[in-house]
C-alpha cells in the first residue's frame, strides 16, 4: 500500500477525503491511500465502579435511549397507562449539564430511540404483545387518546425526544425496533465508523432498553460504562439494583455523569 511519502507532490494537492467517521481514504486521480493515521489519543480518567476508567475521548461516544415523550412526558403512551413517567424524567437534568461539555470535546451523541414503520412490518407478535399484554387496549402505532399521536410511530410527537433533550444537528440519531439498540439497527456500523472503543450509556428504562443496548455493545467488543444517574426506570427499585451490580458484575463499569464532567478538558 502506498504511504503518504510515496504519494506524489501532484497527487496530495488533488488529495480529497472519501468517508464520514473518524476513518478516512484519501484519495487522487492516481493513488487510493488507505494509511490515514488514527487522531491521537486524548486521555480521560473518571471515577467508577469497581475500578476507574480511563478513556480517549477520540474513540468514546454517548448512547442516549428513549428519553422519548411516550416514556417521559405528560400525555404519552407510559402516562396513559396510568404509570407514574416521572421516573423517567430523571435523567433530564443531569443529561443537560453532561452533554454540552461532551460534545465541546468531540465525543459524538447517539440518541437511540423506537422509531416503528407505520405498518409494523418489521415487528413480530412477540414485540407487538410487549406494549398490549390482552391484545386490547392501545399499542404500537396505535393513537393515543390526548392528540392522536401514534405510539412510538417514527416521526410522530409520541416518538420524538423530549424538548428539553432536542438532539442538535451535529448529534446522531439512530432508530430501534427492539429492547436492544443493536438489534437491526446501523448502531454498531456507525460507532466502528466513527472509531468508538467506548460507549456511555444513559436513558430509559435502566433496566430494560439502557441495559440490553449495553450487553450487546459488550458482546460486540465494546467498552461499556452506565452513567448511572443519567438512567432510569419506571420499574421497582430492586430492578436498578440488580442492574447496576451486573453492569459492575459482568458488562463494564458505572459512573455518574459529575465524575465525567470533572475529567473533561477545561479549555
Amino acid at each position: 500500500m502506498a504511504t503518504n511519502a510515496k504519494i506524489s507532490e501532484k497527487a496530495q494537492d488533488e488529495v480529497r477525503p472519501l468517508g464520514t467517521g473518524g476513518y478516512k481514504w484519501l484519495v487522487s486521480d492516481g493513488n487510493v491511500n488507505m494509511a490515514m493515521e488514527p487522531p491521537p489519543s486524548r486521555p480521560i480518567t473518571v471515577d467508577a465502579e469497581h475500578q476507574s476508567v480511563t478513556m480517549d475521548l477520540n474513540r468514546t461516544a454517548i448512547v442516549v435511549i428513549d428519553m422519548q415523550n411516550d416514556f417521559c412526558a405528560k400525555d404519552g403512551w407510559v402516562h396513559h397507562l396510568g404509570v407514574d413517567f416521572t421516573p423517567g424524567r430523571a435523567p433530564i437534568e443531569p443529561l443537560r449539564k453532561l452533554l454540552p461539555g461532551l460534545r465541546k470535546a468531540g465525543v459524538p451523541v447517539i440518541w437511540v430511540n423506537w422509531g416503528n414503520r407505520p405498518d409494523l412490518m418489521n415487528m413480530p407478535p412477540n414485540q407487538i404483545h410487549l406494549y398490549k399484554r390482552t391484545g386490547v387496549g392501545i399499542g404500537l402505532g396505535e393513537p393515543l387518546p390526548v392528540g392522536g399521536h401514534k405510539v412510538l410511530e417514527k416521526d410522530s410527537w409520541a416518538a420524538a425526544v423530549v424538548d428539553e433533550l432536542k438532539p442538535l444537528p451535529e448529534d446522531i440519531c439512530v432508530d430501534k425496533y427492539r429492547m436492544s439498540g443493536f438489534w437491526d439497527t446501523p448502531l454498531d456500523s456507525i460507532l466502528r465508523n466513527l472509531g468508538t472503543r467506548t460507549i456511555l450509556f444513559a436513558g430509559v428504562n435502566t433496566d430494560q432498553c439502557v441495559l440490553h443496548s449495553l450487553t450487546d455493545a459488550n458482546f460486540l467488543g465494546y467498552g461499556c460504562v452506565m452513567v448511572e444517574d443519567c438512567c432510569a426506570t419506571t420499574s421497582p427499585d430492586y430492578c436498578t439494583a440488580a442492574t447496576l451490580f451486573n453492569v459492575k458484575k459482568g458488562f463494564g463499569f458505572v459512573t455518574k455523569s459529575d465524575s465525567i464532567i470533572r475529567a473533561l478538558p477545561r479549555s
